[in-house]
Protein backbone atom coordinates (compact mmCIF):
# COMPACT_ATOMS: atom_id res chain seq x y z
CA UNK A 1 0.00 0.00 0.00
CA UNK A 2 1.37 3.36 -0.92
CA UNK A 3 0.33 7.04 -0.76
CA UNK A 4 1.86 10.02 -1.95
CA UNK A 5 0.87 12.92 -0.83
CA UNK A 6 2.34 17.16 -2.57
CA UNK A 7 2.62 19.89 -0.28
CA UNK A 8 4.15 22.58 -1.77
CA UNK A 9 7.36 23.15 -3.53
CA UNK A 10 9.65 22.56 -0.41
CA UNK A 11 8.25 19.15 1.22
CA UNK A 12 6.21 16.08 0.05
CA UNK A 13 5.16 13.47 2.35
CA UNK A 14 4.52 9.64 1.23
CA UNK A 15 3.18 6.76 4.11
CA UNK A 16 4.04 2.87 3.09
CA UNK A 17 2.45 -0.11 5.56
CA UNK A 18 1.82 -3.39 5.49
CA UNK A 19 5.14 -5.09 5.12
CA UNK A 20 7.43 -6.43 7.61
CA UNK A 21 6.03 -7.54 11.03
CA UNK A 22 8.24 -5.35 13.43
CA UNK A 23 6.81 -4.45 16.66
CA UNK A 24 3.32 -3.15 17.06
CA UNK A 25 2.58 0.17 19.14
CA UNK A 26 -0.51 1.39 17.72
CA UNK A 27 0.85 4.97 17.42
CA UNK A 28 0.05 7.21 14.90
CA UNK A 29 2.65 9.65 13.27
CA UNK A 30 1.19 12.78 12.94
CA UNK A 31 2.45 13.52 9.53
CA UNK A 32 1.84 17.34 9.18
CA UNK A 33 2.17 18.31 12.82
CA UNK A 34 6.26 16.66 12.19
CA UNK A 35 6.39 18.00 8.32
CA UNK A 36 5.99 21.72 9.77
CA UNK A 37 8.87 21.27 12.12
CA UNK A 38 10.90 19.28 9.85
CA UNK A 39 10.82 22.49 7.66
CA UNK A 40 10.97 25.36 10.76
CA UNK A 41 14.31 23.06 11.86
CA UNK A 42 16.01 22.43 8.26
CA UNK A 43 15.88 26.45 7.41
CA UNK A 44 16.63 27.52 10.91
CA UNK A 45 19.96 25.37 10.61
CA UNK A 46 20.70 26.63 7.02
CA UNK A 47 20.47 22.98 5.16
CA UNK A 48 19.36 23.38 1.69
CA UNK A 49 17.73 20.02 1.26
CA UNK A 50 16.76 17.01 3.13
CA UNK A 51 14.52 13.88 3.45
CA UNK A 52 13.37 12.40 6.33
CA UNK A 53 11.92 8.40 6.88
CA UNK A 54 10.84 6.86 9.86
CA UNK A 55 9.61 3.77 10.26
CA UNK A 56 6.86 2.77 13.18
CA UNK A 57 3.90 -0.08 13.76
CA UNK A 58 6.18 -1.46 10.44
CA UNK A 59 4.86 1.53 8.45
CA UNK A 60 7.28 4.00 6.22
CA UNK A 61 6.39 7.33 6.37
CA UNK A 62 8.55 10.00 4.37
CA UNK A 63 9.18 13.44 4.33
CA UNK A 64 11.34 16.18 2.21
CA UNK A 65 11.87 19.56 2.56
CA UNK A 66 14.08 21.86 0.56
CA UNK A 67 15.61 21.96 -2.51
CA UNK A 68 17.97 19.11 -4.05
CA UNK A 69 20.59 22.32 -5.54
CA UNK A 70 20.31 26.12 -4.66
CA UNK A 71 21.58 27.26 -8.04
CA UNK A 72 18.68 25.57 -9.61
CA UNK A 73 15.98 25.57 -6.95
CA UNK A 74 14.68 21.82 -7.78
CA UNK A 75 12.50 20.78 -4.51
CA UNK A 76 13.49 17.88 -2.64
CA UNK A 77 10.72 14.91 -2.66
CA UNK A 78 10.62 11.69 -1.39
CA UNK A 79 11.83 9.71 -4.21
CA UNK A 80 15.41 12.22 -4.33
CA UNK A 81 18.43 10.34 -3.50
CA UNK A 82 21.04 11.28 -1.40
CA UNK A 83 24.86 10.24 -0.49
CA UNK A 84 24.69 8.14 2.43
CA UNK A 85 29.01 7.97 2.94
CA UNK A 86 29.71 5.80 5.62
CA UNK A 87 26.58 4.06 6.06
CA UNK A 88 27.49 2.07 3.21
CA UNK A 89 30.01 0.03 5.71
CA UNK A 90 26.77 -1.46 7.16
CA UNK A 91 24.95 -2.62 3.75
CA UNK A 92 28.81 -3.98 3.44
CA UNK A 93 28.35 -6.08 6.97
CA UNK A 94 24.97 -7.28 5.86
CA UNK A 95 26.42 -8.48 2.84
CA UNK A 96 29.37 -10.41 4.96
CA UNK A 97 26.95 -11.83 7.54
CA UNK A 98 24.51 -13.13 4.46
CA UNK A 99 27.69 -15.01 3.16
CA UNK A 100 28.78 -16.15 6.81
CA UNK A 101 25.18 -17.55 7.10
CA UNK A 102 25.67 -19.92 3.96
CA UNK A 103 28.34 -21.31 4.99
CA UNK A 104 30.94 -19.73 2.75
CA UNK A 105 32.85 -17.40 5.58
CA UNK A 106 33.87 -17.91 8.96
CA UNK A 107 34.03 -14.70 10.89
CA UNK A 108 36.73 -15.48 13.09
CA UNK A 109 39.04 -16.73 10.04
CA UNK A 110 42.08 -14.85 9.24
CA UNK A 111 41.44 -12.13 6.50
CA UNK A 112 44.00 -13.96 4.41
CA UNK A 113 42.67 -17.28 4.66
CA UNK A 114 40.09 -16.17 2.06
CA UNK A 115 41.84 -13.02 0.54
CA UNK A 116 45.68 -14.27 0.24
CA UNK A 117 46.55 -10.97 -1.22
CA UNK A 118 45.49 -9.05 1.90
CA UNK A 119 48.54 -7.69 3.62
CA UNK A 120 49.51 -4.90 5.72
CA UNK A 121 53.41 -3.52 6.66
CA UNK A 122 53.50 -5.49 9.89
CA UNK A 123 53.97 -9.76 9.07
CA UNK A 124 52.15 -10.43 11.97
CA UNK A 125 49.17 -8.49 12.02
CA UNK A 126 48.46 -9.79 8.17
CA UNK A 127 48.46 -13.39 9.73
CA UNK A 128 46.02 -12.66 12.27
CA UNK A 129 43.72 -9.65 11.55
CA UNK A 130 40.28 -11.43 11.09
CA UNK A 131 36.79 -10.75 9.42
CA UNK A 132 35.31 -10.60 12.43
CA UNK A 133 37.90 -7.16 13.49
CA UNK A 134 37.38 -5.79 10.29
CA UNK A 135 33.41 -5.60 10.72
CA UNK A 136 33.92 -3.83 14.38
CA UNK A 137 37.12 -1.82 13.28
CA UNK A 138 39.44 -3.55 15.66
CA UNK A 139 41.64 -4.84 13.30
CA UNK A 140 44.15 -1.79 13.53
CA UNK A 141 43.54 -0.77 9.90
CA UNK A 142 43.43 3.09 9.20
CA UNK A 143 40.35 4.99 7.60
CA UNK A 144 41.40 7.78 5.44
CA UNK A 145 43.34 5.78 2.25
CA UNK A 146 41.74 7.25 -0.23
CA UNK A 147 43.09 5.13 -3.21
CA UNK A 148 42.05 5.56 -6.48
CA UNK A 149 41.75 2.03 -7.84
CA UNK A 150 40.11 3.41 -11.06
CA UNK A 151 36.73 2.67 -12.64
CA UNK A 152 36.99 -1.24 -14.13
CA UNK A 153 35.48 -3.78 -12.08
CA UNK A 154 39.37 -4.52 -10.41
CA UNK A 155 39.01 -1.32 -8.58
CA UNK A 156 38.43 -3.12 -5.42
CA UNK A 157 41.73 -5.71 -5.99
CA UNK A 158 43.93 -2.84 -7.16
CA UNK A 159 43.09 -0.93 -3.82
CA UNK A 160 44.15 -4.06 -1.99
CA UNK A 161 47.15 -4.14 -3.56
CA UNK A 162 47.58 -0.87 -3.00
CA UNK A 163 46.63 -0.99 0.88
CA UNK A 164 49.52 -3.42 1.75
CA UNK A 165 52.11 -0.65 2.15
CA UNK A 166 49.35 1.46 4.56
CA UNK A 167 50.72 1.56 7.82
CA UNK A 168 47.95 0.43 10.90
CA UNK A 169 47.09 2.80 13.13
CA UNK A 170 47.35 0.09 15.99
CA UNK A 171 48.20 -3.31 16.24
CA UNK A 172 44.71 -5.45 15.98
CA UNK A 173 42.85 -6.53 19.07
CA UNK A 174 44.24 -3.78 20.91
CA UNK A 175 42.07 -1.07 20.73
CA UNK A 176 38.99 0.31 18.00
CA UNK A 177 39.77 2.78 15.10
CA UNK A 178 37.50 3.73 12.79
CA UNK A 179 38.45 1.86 9.44
CA UNK A 180 37.43 2.33 5.98
CA UNK A 181 40.06 0.59 4.67
CA UNK A 182 38.85 -2.70 6.00
CA UNK A 183 36.02 -2.37 4.64
CA UNK A 184 37.13 -2.08 1.08
CA UNK A 185 38.81 -4.86 2.04
CA UNK A 186 35.52 -6.88 3.04
CA UNK A 187 34.13 -5.75 -0.15
CA UNK A 188 37.11 -7.30 -2.16
CA UNK A 189 36.05 -10.55 -0.04
CA UNK A 190 32.50 -10.65 -1.17
CA UNK A 191 33.61 -10.08 -4.50
CA UNK A 192 36.14 -13.46 -4.30
CA UNK A 193 32.94 -15.36 -2.69
CA UNK A 194 30.61 -14.82 -5.30
CA UNK A 195 31.80 -13.94 -8.02
CA UNK A 196 30.35 -10.79 -8.53
CA UNK A 197 31.67 -7.14 -8.31
CA UNK A 198 30.77 -5.70 -4.98
CA UNK A 199 28.02 -3.42 -6.61
CA UNK A 200 26.51 -5.96 -8.51
CA UNK A 201 26.26 -8.07 -5.46
CA UNK A 202 24.96 -5.27 -3.06
CA UNK A 203 22.17 -4.88 -5.67
CA UNK A 204 21.57 -8.91 -6.51
CA UNK A 205 21.58 -9.70 -2.69
CA UNK A 206 20.01 -7.02 -1.02
CA UNK A 207 18.44 -4.59 -3.21
CA UNK A 208 16.59 -6.43 -5.66
CA UNK A 209 15.57 -8.97 -2.75
CA UNK A 210 14.12 -6.11 -0.32
CA UNK A 211 12.39 -4.29 -3.49
CA UNK A 212 14.95 -0.99 -3.26
CA UNK A 213 14.43 0.78 -6.81
CA UNK A 214 16.28 4.02 -5.49
CA UNK A 215 19.39 2.49 -3.78
CA UNK A 216 22.78 2.39 -6.32
CA UNK A 217 26.23 2.39 -5.92
CA UNK A 218 27.37 4.30 -9.46
CA UNK A 219 26.85 7.68 -9.98
CA UNK A 220 26.66 7.07 -13.41
CA UNK A 221 22.59 5.34 -12.05
CA UNK A 222 21.92 8.09 -9.80
CA UNK A 223 21.46 10.16 -13.06
CA UNK A 224 18.02 8.60 -13.35
CA UNK A 225 16.48 9.69 -10.17
CA UNK A 226 16.41 13.31 -8.78
CA UNK A 227 19.72 14.19 -6.61
CA UNK A 228 20.83 15.82 -4.01
CA UNK A 229 23.73 18.32 -4.76
CA UNK A 230 26.53 18.87 -2.34
CA UNK A 231 26.52 21.98 -0.63
CA UNK A 232 29.62 23.87 1.10
CA UNK A 233 29.83 26.97 2.80
CA UNK A 234 30.41 29.29 6.52
CA UNK A 235 28.64 28.66 9.37
CA UNK A 236 25.62 30.36 10.07
CA UNK A 237 24.89 31.17 6.33
CA UNK A 238 23.44 29.17 3.21
CA UNK A 239 25.77 27.61 1.22
CA UNK A 240 26.72 27.29 -2.08
CA UNK A 241 26.56 24.65 -4.38
CA UNK A 242 30.23 22.58 -4.30
CA UNK A 243 32.33 22.23 -6.93
CA UNK A 244 31.90 18.77 -7.38
CA UNK A 245 29.22 16.29 -6.79
CA UNK A 246 31.21 13.51 -5.41
CA UNK A 247 35.15 12.84 -6.36
CA UNK A 248 35.19 10.08 -4.62
CA UNK A 249 36.40 6.78 -6.00
CA UNK A 250 34.69 3.94 -7.06
CA UNK A 251 36.89 1.79 -4.82
CA UNK A 252 35.64 3.07 -1.69
CA UNK A 253 32.25 2.46 -2.68
CA UNK A 254 32.33 -0.58 0.32
CA UNK A 255 33.29 1.70 2.89
CA UNK A 256 31.94 5.01 1.89
CA UNK A 257 29.00 5.44 -1.33
CA UNK A 258 25.69 4.19 -1.61
CA UNK A 259 23.39 6.33 -3.11
CA UNK A 260 19.91 6.47 -1.37
CA UNK A 261 16.53 7.72 -0.98
CA UNK A 262 15.70 8.15 2.69
CA UNK A 263 12.63 5.84 2.45
CA UNK A 264 14.84 2.94 0.94
CA UNK A 265 17.22 3.07 4.02
CA UNK A 266 13.73 3.13 6.32
CA UNK A 267 13.26 -0.46 4.45
CA UNK A 268 16.68 -1.39 4.48
CA UNK A 269 16.52 -0.96 8.49
CA UNK A 270 12.99 -2.47 8.76
CA UNK A 271 14.92 -6.06 6.86
CA UNK A 272 16.59 -5.57 10.39
CA UNK A 273 14.06 -4.76 12.92
CA UNK A 274 11.98 -7.92 11.38
CA UNK A 275 14.73 -9.90 12.31
CA UNK A 276 16.27 -10.75 8.71
CA UNK A 277 12.97 -10.99 6.58
CA UNK A 278 12.54 -9.17 3.70
CA UNK A 279 9.07 -7.50 3.04
CA UNK A 280 7.70 -10.53 1.34
CA UNK A 281 8.84 -12.86 3.74
CA UNK A 282 12.27 -14.17 1.96
CA UNK A 283 14.49 -14.31 4.15
CA UNK A 284 17.60 -12.48 3.91
CA UNK A 285 19.76 -13.29 7.13
CA UNK A 286 19.31 -15.43 10.00
CA UNK A 287 17.86 -13.72 13.25
CA UNK A 288 21.64 -14.97 14.67
CA UNK A 289 23.21 -12.97 12.01
CA UNK A 290 20.71 -9.83 12.98
CA UNK A 291 21.77 -10.54 16.86
CA UNK A 292 25.43 -10.92 16.50
CA UNK A 293 25.59 -7.57 14.38
CA UNK A 294 24.00 -5.79 17.45
CA UNK A 295 26.58 -7.49 19.43
CA UNK A 296 28.55 -5.24 21.32
CA UNK A 297 31.91 -6.37 19.85
CA UNK A 298 33.66 -3.47 21.57
CA UNK A 299 33.14 -0.45 23.73
CA UNK A 300 34.46 2.89 22.35
CA UNK A 301 36.90 5.27 23.98
CA UNK A 302 34.68 8.47 22.42
CA UNK A 303 31.17 8.28 22.94
CA UNK A 304 30.33 11.41 21.95
CA UNK A 305 31.28 11.93 17.84
CA UNK A 306 28.35 9.87 16.82
CA UNK A 307 26.82 8.88 20.42
CA UNK A 308 28.53 5.88 20.35
CA UNK A 309 29.13 3.43 23.23
CA UNK A 310 30.26 0.27 21.60
CA UNK A 311 30.64 -1.66 18.39
CA UNK A 312 29.22 -4.04 16.39
CA UNK A 313 29.50 -5.96 13.69
CA UNK A 314 29.03 -3.13 11.21
CA UNK A 315 26.41 -1.41 13.63
CA UNK A 316 27.28 1.94 15.83
CA UNK A 317 25.27 1.04 19.30
CA UNK A 318 23.81 2.94 21.42
CA UNK A 319 22.94 2.65 25.20
CA UNK A 320 20.02 5.87 26.31
CA UNK A 321 19.25 5.05 29.65
CA UNK A 322 19.01 1.90 29.25
CA UNK A 323 17.27 1.01 25.71
CA UNK A 324 19.34 -0.27 23.17
CA UNK A 325 19.85 1.31 19.80
CA UNK A 326 21.90 1.01 16.95
CA UNK A 327 22.76 2.47 13.93
CA UNK A 328 25.02 4.53 11.81
CA UNK A 329 26.49 7.89 10.55
CA UNK A 330 28.31 8.92 6.72
CA UNK A 331 29.35 11.65 5.29
CA UNK A 332 30.16 12.82 1.96
CA UNK A 333 31.47 16.46 0.98
CA UNK A 334 28.60 18.31 1.46
CA UNK A 335 26.42 15.67 2.49
CA UNK A 336 25.80 13.73 5.73
CA UNK A 337 23.24 10.93 7.26
CA UNK A 338 22.18 9.66 10.07
CA UNK A 339 20.45 5.95 10.63
CA UNK A 340 19.17 5.28 14.03
CA UNK A 341 17.01 2.02 15.46
CA UNK A 342 15.32 1.06 18.42
CA UNK A 343 14.77 -2.61 17.83
CA UNK A 344 12.45 -2.39 21.28
CA UNK A 345 9.63 0.23 20.36
CA UNK A 346 9.85 -1.48 16.34
CA UNK A 347 11.28 2.42 15.40
CA UNK A 348 13.75 3.23 12.78
CA UNK A 349 14.91 7.36 11.68
CA UNK A 350 16.80 7.83 8.57
CA UNK A 351 17.76 12.00 7.62
CA UNK A 352 19.70 12.86 4.54
CA UNK A 353 20.70 15.95 4.17
CA UNK A 354 23.30 18.21 1.74
CA UNK A 355 24.81 21.05 3.52
CA UNK A 356 24.10 23.07 6.15
CA UNK A 357 24.50 22.98 9.92
CA UNK A 358 23.40 19.04 9.24
CA UNK A 359 24.51 18.05 12.66
CA UNK A 360 22.40 20.38 14.53
CA UNK A 361 19.05 19.72 12.21
CA UNK A 362 19.79 16.08 13.52
CA UNK A 363 20.56 16.74 16.82
CA UNK A 364 17.35 19.13 17.19
CA UNK A 365 15.49 16.46 15.33
CA UNK A 366 15.92 13.14 16.23
CA UNK A 367 15.75 14.34 19.65
CA UNK A 368 12.21 15.42 19.89
CA UNK A 369 11.14 12.50 17.38
CA UNK A 370 12.54 9.78 19.36
CA UNK A 371 11.44 10.98 23.04
CA UNK A 372 8.26 10.91 21.19
CA UNK A 373 7.86 7.87 19.39
CA UNK A 374 10.33 5.19 21.20
CA UNK A 375 10.58 6.83 25.20
CA UNK A 376 14.75 7.62 24.34
CA UNK A 377 16.38 10.55 25.82
CA UNK A 378 19.26 11.48 23.36
CA UNK A 379 22.44 12.51 25.80
CA UNK A 380 22.65 16.62 26.30
CA UNK A 381 25.52 18.03 23.72
CA UNK A 382 29.26 17.45 23.68
CA UNK A 383 31.14 20.46 25.83
CA UNK A 384 34.16 21.39 27.81
CA UNK A 385 33.57 21.36 32.06
CA UNK A 386 31.77 24.30 34.04
CA UNK A 387 34.94 23.72 35.64
CA UNK A 388 38.40 22.81 33.66
CA UNK A 389 40.39 20.55 35.56
CA UNK A 390 43.72 21.01 36.06
CA UNK A 391 45.72 18.86 33.31
CA UNK A 392 49.25 18.09 32.43
CA UNK A 393 49.46 18.61 28.77
CA UNK A 394 53.38 17.63 28.60
CA UNK A 395 52.76 14.27 27.85
CA UNK A 396 50.06 14.79 25.47
CA UNK A 397 52.08 17.47 23.19
CA UNK A 398 53.65 15.92 19.49
CA UNK A 399 53.01 15.20 16.26
CA UNK A 400 50.30 12.24 15.57
CA UNK A 401 50.15 10.88 12.39
CA UNK A 402 48.69 7.87 10.48
CA UNK A 403 47.45 7.70 6.75
CA UNK A 404 46.14 10.23 5.09
CA UNK A 405 46.15 12.44 8.69
CA UNK A 406 48.49 14.55 10.41
CA UNK A 407 47.31 16.05 13.80
CA UNK A 408 49.78 18.23 16.07
CA UNK A 409 49.07 19.12 19.30
CA UNK A 410 50.71 22.57 20.86
CA UNK A 411 50.50 24.99 23.14
CA UNK A 412 49.50 28.31 21.94
CA UNK A 413 51.18 31.78 23.30
CA UNK A 414 49.07 31.48 26.49
CA UNK A 415 49.87 28.11 27.27
CA UNK A 416 46.75 26.61 26.15
CA UNK A 417 46.07 23.72 23.77
CA UNK A 418 45.41 23.50 20.32
CA UNK A 419 45.35 21.35 17.70
CA UNK A 420 46.34 21.56 14.14
CA UNK A 421 44.43 18.36 11.61
CA UNK A 422 45.67 18.42 8.56
CA UNK A 423 44.66 16.32 5.75
CA UNK A 424 47.93 15.14 3.61
CA UNK A 425 48.95 12.03 0.97
CA UNK A 426 45.95 11.13 -1.04
CA UNK A 427 43.68 13.10 1.30
CA UNK A 428 45.41 16.44 0.53
CA UNK A 429 42.84 18.27 -1.27
CA UNK A 430 40.02 17.03 1.07
CA UNK A 431 39.98 20.46 3.05
CA UNK A 432 42.01 22.84 4.23
CA UNK A 433 43.69 22.46 7.61
CA UNK A 434 41.47 22.61 10.64
CA UNK A 435 43.27 25.04 13.73
CA UNK A 436 41.35 24.06 17.03
CA UNK A 437 41.37 25.37 20.45
CA UNK A 438 41.00 22.64 22.91
CA UNK A 439 38.97 22.52 26.21
CA UNK A 440 40.03 20.19 29.02
CA UNK A 441 36.76 18.14 30.03
CA UNK A 442 38.71 15.59 31.54
CA UNK A 443 42.60 15.21 31.68
CA UNK A 444 42.30 13.19 28.83
CA UNK A 445 39.12 14.28 26.91
CA UNK A 446 39.32 17.69 25.27
CA UNK A 447 36.59 19.66 23.33
CA UNK A 448 37.85 21.21 20.38
CA UNK A 449 36.23 24.53 18.91
CA UNK A 450 36.13 24.98 15.00
CA UNK A 451 35.22 22.13 13.40
CA UNK A 452 32.14 22.98 12.02
CA UNK A 453 29.01 22.73 13.15
CA UNK A 454 28.84 19.99 10.46
CA UNK A 455 31.04 17.90 12.38
CA UNK A 456 29.58 18.82 15.63
CA UNK A 457 26.84 20.31 17.29
CA UNK A 458 29.06 22.57 19.43
CA UNK A 459 32.28 21.23 20.18
CA UNK A 460 34.53 18.13 18.74
CA UNK A 461 35.54 15.48 21.08
CA UNK A 462 39.48 15.01 21.16
CA UNK A 463 40.33 11.73 23.37
CA UNK A 464 44.31 10.58 24.15
CA UNK A 465 44.11 7.56 25.36
CA UNK A 466 47.70 5.05 26.15
CA UNK A 467 47.28 1.46 24.71
CA UNK A 468 48.57 -1.67 26.32
CA UNK A 469 51.22 -1.58 24.34
CA UNK A 470 52.45 1.55 25.30
CA UNK A 471 51.40 4.02 22.27
CA UNK A 472 50.49 7.27 22.72
CA UNK A 473 47.26 7.82 20.82
CA UNK A 474 44.89 10.91 19.65
CA UNK A 475 41.25 9.99 18.59
CA UNK A 476 39.33 12.40 16.59
CA UNK A 477 36.39 10.88 14.80
CA UNK A 478 37.04 7.81 16.14
CA UNK A 479 40.12 6.92 14.60
CA UNK A 480 43.07 6.13 16.81
CA UNK A 481 46.09 8.54 15.42
CA UNK A 482 48.93 7.00 16.98
CA UNK A 483 51.96 9.97 18.43
CA UNK A 484 55.29 9.90 16.05
CA UNK A 485 56.99 12.64 17.41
Amino acid sequence: MSVTMSRNADSAVQTQGDWGAGVSTGQRFDVDRWQQRFDELRAAHHVPGASLAVVLDSRVYELASGVLHRGTGVAVTTDSVFLSGSIAKVYTATLIMRLADEGKLDLNAPVVDVLPEFATPDPEATRTITIRQLLSHTGGVTNDFNFDGGRGDDCLARYVEAARRVALDCPPGTAISYGGLGYVVLGRVIERLTGLTWDQALKSLLFEPLGLERSMTLPEEALRFRVAMSHLGESGTDPDPAPFWDPMPRSIGPAGRVIVSAGDMARFAQMHLDGGLAADGTRLLSAEAVAAMGHREVDVPDKWTVSADGWGLGWTLYDWNGIAGYGHDGAAIGQYAYLRVVPQAGVALVLMTNGGAARLLYADLFRDLLAELAGVAMPAPFAPAPVPPAIDLAPLLGTYKREGVVITVSRKGDGSPHMRYEFVDDMKDLSPPLEMDLEPVTETVFAASGAGPSFSEDYMPVVFLTLTNGTRVCYVGMRATPRTA
